[in-house]
């Protein structure tokens, strides 16, 4: 007598599981629902108040933030130097970080990927990998180490009578390319391990060189990888501060210059804090049309 609301009670859960069963999409839609919505509240809802909090003002004689909206924070960054070289430096910044990973990433990805024996490549990949296993912090003040006065740069430098760059924008831009190479190797070497060898053996056996055979058939079809590995160059440089904090010097970009801002001129701080977000997106867009997206 007691199996039977066993039974019934167990029915529909089977009719439930039958379903999930039968409809993989739903079943995904369902497991997927809930993170989704989680990651958008805290991402996109930050951002919403990020935007928000930028057309506000403050007092300047309390400091305290006056809801009141406005554009001046915005019309201060586009009218103050001070603000429009931060920006294009952060900018330039970002660019050459981005210029320096690819150019030491491609013969790097290249070894590892085309020249390396078939049974040492997961050795050299996970070489690569290795650095982004250690802590971002002890990463860079071990730059600060190397880069400080009479520190290892100096005294590598010493016998051809030159100094360490020191802390500075040389420094930061150092730092940063070294943190964020293993994102523009790793796409790099993924896209050079899938190139058709028959395409460089067609194109040797065509007479063309070795030069010729890189920038016809080899950059073309890497060149979507490296703007996927640009995406987080970019993206990584142009919002860090805490590198530049450490061995930047007297530099100041844009993550130091709203980090200074947050207690005295919140609202400041929020208009600066769009202009990454604003420029990430433009590059977004930018990389979209070489398909580099496709490859992320």
């Amino acid at each position: 007598m007691t199996s039977l609301p066993q039974t019934a009670g167990r029915s529909p859960v089977r009719r439930l599981a039958g379903t999930l069963h039968r409809r993989p999409r739903l079943r995904l839609s369902l497991l997927l629902t809930a993170p989704l919505l989680w990651l958008a509240v805290l991402y996109l809802g930050s951002l919403a108040v990020l935007f928000v909090s930028a057309f506000w003002t403050t007092n300047s004689f309390t400091s305290e933030v006056v809801k009141v909206w406005s554009a001046d924070n915005f019309h201060q960054l586009l009218t103050t130097p001070v603000y429009r070289q931060v920006i294009l430096r952060s900018v330039g910044v970002a660019l050459a970080v981005t210029l320096l990973c690819a150019v030491i990433a491609f013969p790097v990805a290249f070894y590892t990927a085309r020249i390396a024996k078939p049974e040492r490549r997961p050795l050299l990949v996970v070489a690569i990998l290795t650095p982004l296993w250690a802590s971002y912090l002890v990463k860079v003040y071990a730059w600060r180490l190397i880069l400080s006065q009479d520190g290892l740069a100096d005294w590598a430098l010493k016998p051809l009578g030159l100094s360490g760059p020191g802390y500075g924008l040389t420094a930061a831009v150092i730092a940063l390319t070294y943190l964020w190479l293993p994102y523009m190797i790793l796409p790099i070497h993924t896209a050079l391990e899938q190139l058709p060898a028959n395409l460089l053996d067609a194109s040797a056996d065509l007479g063309a060189r070795a030069g010729r055979t890189f920038r016809s058939v080899v950059l073309p079809m890497v060149l979507p990888s490296v703007a996927a590995g640009s995406v987080f160059t970019f993206s990584l440089s142009l919002g860090d501060y805490i590198t530049v904090q450490i061995v930047g010097g007297k530099t100041q970009l844009i993550g130091n210059v709203v980090y200074s801002n947050i207690e005295l001129n919140l609202p400041m701080a929020a208009a600066l804090g769009t202009v990454p977000v604003v420029v990430i997106v433009v590059y977004l867009l930018a990389m979209r049309r070489t398909g580099a997206l496709s490859s992320l």
